[in-house]
């Protein structure tokens, strides 16, 4: 017995003159779409190849949706369930490939796509509450997510239709749903949008830019003015003093530089609003202590230690489509530095030329991989920085301009804390701990050597810590410090100049940690209450020479135990020298975390248990 969907693919095969739905009305089913055909690289322009893995991904999308028109197959967002708006977000992905016709789109003018298009809209405005929020994680939610950015893609969606002509019942329940959803998204009133400071900032940047688009379709002075005043609000309550957005409490990398930045940017475009610029400035001043950028190409590591949400733990040099950063472009005009954290125009051109000339199949995404965004950022022009443009922005990142600092950004609580030396950069986290962000020493870098040590948040196994039995780390939990001139315990530094030897002493009850931190140098020393291990993460590559002072060779990608005092890491003309004294057992295991897109750096871990006193130093080439 053939199924009911399979009847109305038949019949959307036979030669009628018309659709075979009542657009706008409760629809009768959603009909299979047809199989993409081949797939030709060389007809994409370039700047339209992130299209292409969406188009492959377009058939078994639409034939996953159930016949009501909720996009049951779970490719975006979860809980996928029917009453989580997110996951109808994709309705803007139908709505592109419907309306624009190109050599490469065999869906332009699809009927069957047409009618999923229209049932998932159907689906998706079902869901929305008489106050005009949608739900998330549960039918009752009114949920600041699934408003702020469900506007955004209505709105875009509702802009493709009106060009296209195209469902024109559901445009007007679409303009209908989007002033009510601003509605409640501008209200300053509205605590689910609006705290102080904001909880979840790139969740309120996305209404706002919803909110852009839906304004320039149907302008609405009393909610243009309501915007203008959220951007003041947001540029208030969203922007951290240390410059980050406001994200769970602390920092996020990926939420901050990955969402936030280009929600802000898609705003820009619509309502060039100096707020915007304001708030991009200071994310790209804490941006430039955070990204490390490696001396041979390959990228940034990321300082990922204080990330409260998400682990964005690298940048490669040159990101190719899908990235998430791309619209970041726009505010580099207004903020140069920005420049810096971009793939170069030149540098893109050619990984897409190679995109186009590569023979590989292009494959259908997997599921949840499939962000609407990316598509949306293809809607407006580029203009990325050029190679000479970026190269003056890395040059003036603080590290790289200079190399003698001490720089000390302090919120709610929070200190993010960059000391600068000739031969080294390191950083630290301390005060009270946000979400799941690991606290004290997080990353030293070496100009010529890159990142040797890098902390990764959410990992109890790969932090900068002094470990406890059971592997409990002092850095999972608050870690209060103070700063000297010179040697802990001495005068106290709060601001100026940077010392020639700096201190810093942090702890909680069962553990005190003293720093010091000379031109070449990191001294750490630790007094706990109890026997403990000392955990480093070192950021390996594979030609790295890895020799214990007892003379044992430590082997890249494996597990080497020796009984040594030291290790001395070589890299290229540079050797990194870790010296405890005292002849322990030590071990230097891989890890599963690779970094870059090619995957050869690796962390390890260095681990030296010890009896509840420790005195390490780190001398940098």
């Amino acid at each position: 017995m053939l199924s009911r969907r399979t009847l109305l693919r038949a019949t959307a095969l036979l030669p009628v003159a018309a659709p075979m739905f009542v657009p706008g009305a409760a629809s009768a089913g959603v009909p299979d779409l047809a199989p993409l055909p081949t797939l030709n690289r060389a007809l994409f322009a370039p700047h339209e190849q992130r299209f292409a893995p969406y188009l492959a991904t377009l058939s078994p999308m639409v034939n996953d949706m159930d016949d009501s028109g909720f996009f049951a197959g779970g490719w975006w967002r979860t809980p996928a369930a029917s009453f989580n708006a997110r996951v109808q977000e994709h309705v803007f992905t139908l709505a592109w490939f419907y309306a624009n016709a190109r050599r490469w789109n065999p869906y332009a003018g699809d009927a069957s796509l047409l009618a999923a298009l229209d049932a998932a809209l159907g689906h998706y405005l079902s869901l929305q509450h008489s106050d005009g929020s949608f739900p998330e994680y549960n039918r009752n939610e009114h949920g600041l997510a699934p408003t702020g950015f469900g506007t955004g893609y209505l709105a875009k969606t509702l802009r493709i239709l009106r060009a296209a002509g195209a469902l024109p019942a559901r445009q007007a329940q679409l303009t209908a749903a989007l002033r009510t959803a601003m509605t409640w998204l501008l209200n300053p009133a509205n605590r689910s949008v609006w705290q102080e400071p904001l909880r979840y900032a790139n969740q309120t940047a996305s209404g706002l830019a919803g909110a852009a688009h839906a304004l320039q379709l149907d302008p609405d002075p009393t909610l243009a003015t309501s915007l203008t005043e959220a951007f003041a609000r947001i540029a208030a309550t969203g922007v951290s003093p240390v410059g980050f957005f406001h994200e769970e409490g602390g920092h996020d990398m990926n939420y901050n530089f990955e969402v936030m930045l280009p929600e802000l940017a898609d705003a820009y475009h619509l309502r060039p609003d100096r707020n915007l610029v304001d708030m991009a400035r200071a994310f790209t001043g804490f941006l430039s202590y955070n990204l490390l950028r490696e001396p041979d190409g390959a990228g940034y590591m990321v300082n990922v230690a204080p990330s409260t949400r998400t682990s964005a733990r690298w940048y490669d040099e040159v990101r190719p489509d899908p990235d998430r950063t791309a619209l970041n472009w726009t505010f580099t005009r207004q903020v140069p530095l920005l420049s810096a954290f971009l793939t170069a125009r030149e540098d893109l051109a050619e990984a897409r030329a190679a995109w186009a000339a590569s023979t590989e199949p292009v494959t259908p995404l997997a599921k949840q991989d499939t962000s609407p965004r990316i598509l949306t950022h293809g809607l407006y022009d580029e203009r990325f920085p050029s190679r000479r443009q970026r190269d003056a922005a890395i040059a003036d990142l603080p590290y790289l301009r200079s190399y003698d600092f001490v720089e000390l950004r302090r919120d709610r609580g929070q200190d993010f804390l960059y000391v600068r030396k000739p031969g080294l950069y390191l950083g630290g986290y301390f005060g009270s701990r946000a979400s799941r962000s690991r606290t004290g020493l997080t990353f030293l870098w070496h100009p010529e050597a890159g990142t040797i040590i890098c902390g990764l948040n959410d990992n109890n196994f790969a932090c900068w810590s002094t470990v406890f039995p059971g592997q409990a780390p002092d850095s999972n939990g608050p870690l209060p410090a103070t700063y000297f001139h010179g040697a802990p315990g001495g005068r106290e530094w709060t601001g100026g100049p940077a010392p020639a030897a700096f201190g810093i002493r942090y702890g909680n009850a069962n553990v005190t940690t003293d720093v010091l931190v000379t031109r070449r140098t990191v001294r750490r020393t630790v007094t706990a209450n109890a026997a403990a291990t000392e955990q480093i993460p070192l950021v390996l590559h594979p030609t790295d020479v890895l020799t214990f002072t007892d003379g044992t060779q430590a082997a890249f990608g494996g597990s080497t135990t020796a009984t040594a005092d030291g290790l001395d890491l070589r890299r290229g003309r540079t050797t990194i020298r870790f010296r405890w004294g005292t002849p322990l057992q030590t071990t230097l295991a891989a890890g599963t975390v690779r970094y870059f897109r090619d995957g050869a750096r690796r962390f390890h871990a260095l681990r030296i248990p010890h009896q509840g006193t420790f005195d390490l130093t780190v001398i940098m080439g």
